[in-house]
């Protein structure tokens, strides 16, 4: 088999392949002998009749299209490999030559396809890419509120004759009627002010309610048969808590952590608190440094592709009604854009690194990923595997490898000009120690 490669553009490109008649026979008597099975013909068992008679009676034309339909899908992906093409949409394939119809052994099979591939870019030296990132520093009142939302786990509800205000705890029930006519009830719920875990403007309306007073208020429903319709919900306030905190001293220490004294405590939140601000850079960083890598790299992007993937998130079963405008439209372009982008260069840096996936940070990934859609793990990867998902999975863990692979080459600053180490955020605990044992042994 031969192939030759046309670029229509950057990410098209128009094949010519041609098949030699030796090699598609394998075919040509694989669909002789399927046709036999399928025809009866007097003075013949099933699958016994010769293939001079199936021409007679079903024309060597059929078997040759029947034959050719079978192996052209094989012939693609072969052509594809060779040219080391990734393809991103159906090709569009064109038969323009087959085997004779008369002569046996004579002529083959050439067909061509325009298909839309992945683009091929060049990186930028990426190592010692420079950004910046807001300076971090650990505050007093970064501790105290760490300390209190410690205390505010181990805390008591106790009821309190008074208002509601920013922070009480409510015991609420909830009337929701749409045009006048209720449509949902709840009695007995517990919310927190301030939570936003509820509907919108339930704020708004309890607070300053004492127990045994309500409310009425607008609102638009998140939830159920009526989502997304304008609601008018009552609520009555049942009962105004307030949560009281122990107190922080030693004795708090020792029940809340495996520290004696609350000294020790607080310098274990403040340490905790330097780590989050960490954190807090390197994610500033991490996009930052992305963004660079756009900037630094041309990626062609193709339109058909992006048309499709438009397409699909306007007609998914549970797109919004009313949301598809030509702003949103805009925005939803862009974005898909920006990730075909990424996704192509941090692909061509995780082979540059030549990156690969454990088993242990595909199961991490899973984990984590499960966790954002409440699903557990176990359950979250059959389902993977079931769709055929976990290689796109494994991409994506790929990716963000790559990702900190540039990371960890590039030259971070915080706003004061201060070098920021992002050691701890690039290379967890456990790799730097594997990464010490390694440079040990190579001693």
């Amino acid at each position: 088999m031969k192939s030759a490669v046309e670029n229509v553009n950057p990410t098209r490109v128009k094949l010519t392949v041609e098949v030699p008649y030796e090699e598609l026979k394998p075919r040509v008597d694989e669909a002789y002998k399927t046709i036999a099975q399928q025809i009866q013909i007097p003075g013949f068992r099933k699958g016994k009749v010769p293939a001079k008679l199936i021409d007679q009676r079903v024309g060597r034309g059929h078997v040759i299209e029947t034959a050719v339909n079978e192996g052209l899908n094989e012939y693609y992906q072969k052509a594809m490999v060779e040219n080391e093409l990734t393809p991103l949409s159906r090709p569009e394939v064109d038969i323009t030559e087959l085997p004779s119809l008369e002569k046996e052994g004579e002529g083959q099979l050439v067909f061509t396809l325009e298909v839309d591939v992945r683009p091929k870019v060049e990186l930028p030296d990426y190592k010692g890419i420079e950004v910046s990132v807001e300076a971090k520093e650990v505050a007093d009142e970064d501790i105290e509120k760490a300390l209190d939302d410690l205390r505010g786990r181990f805390g008591t509800l106790k009821e309190v004759e008074a208002p509601a205000a920013a922070d009480s705890f409510v015991t609420i029930d909830l009337t929701a009627s749409v045009e006048g006519e209720e449509v949902d009830s709840a009695q007995g719920l517990s919310y927190q002010i301030g939570s936003g875990n509820m509907l919108e403007g339930m704020d708004e309306a309890v607070t300053g309610l004492s127990a045994g007073e309500d409310a009425t208020f607008e609102t638009t429903l998140a939830g159920g048969e009526h989502a997304g319709k304008s609601a008018t919900v009552k609520v009555v306030v049942n009962a105004v808590k307030q949560r009281e905190l122990p107190e922080a001293n030693d004795d708090f220490a020792q029940l809340a952590s495996e520290f004696d004294t609350i000294a020790e405590l607080r310098e274990n939140l403040a340490k905790d608190a330097a780590e989050g601000k960490v954190v807090e850079q390197g994610v500033e960083a991490r996009e930052l440094v992305l963004d660079k890598l756009v900037e630094l790299v041309e990626v062609p992007v193709p339109a058909s592709v992006i048309d499709e993937q438009i397409e699909q998130h306007f007609n998914a079963p549970n797109s919004e009604e009313g949301h598809d405008t030509e702003e949103h439209r805009a925005e939803v372009r862009e974005n898909t854009e920006r990730a075909f982008k990424n996704e192509i260069i941090l692909d061509a840096v995780a082979d540059a690194e030549e990156v690969g996936v454990e088993q242990s940070e595909l199961i991490d990934y899973i984990v984590q990923t499960a966790g954002q859609y409440g699903m557990e793990p176990n359950q979250f990867a059959q389902m993977l595997d079931g769709a055929g998902q976990v290689p796109m999975l494994m991409g994506e863990v790929r990716r963000r490898k790559a990702l900190a692979k540039v990371l960890e080459f590039a030259t971070v600053t915080d706003s004061n000009g201060a070098a920021v180490d992002l050691t701890s955020f690039v290379k967890p605990a456990g790799e730097e120690e594997a990464a010490e044992v390694e440079t040990e042994e190579a001693k």
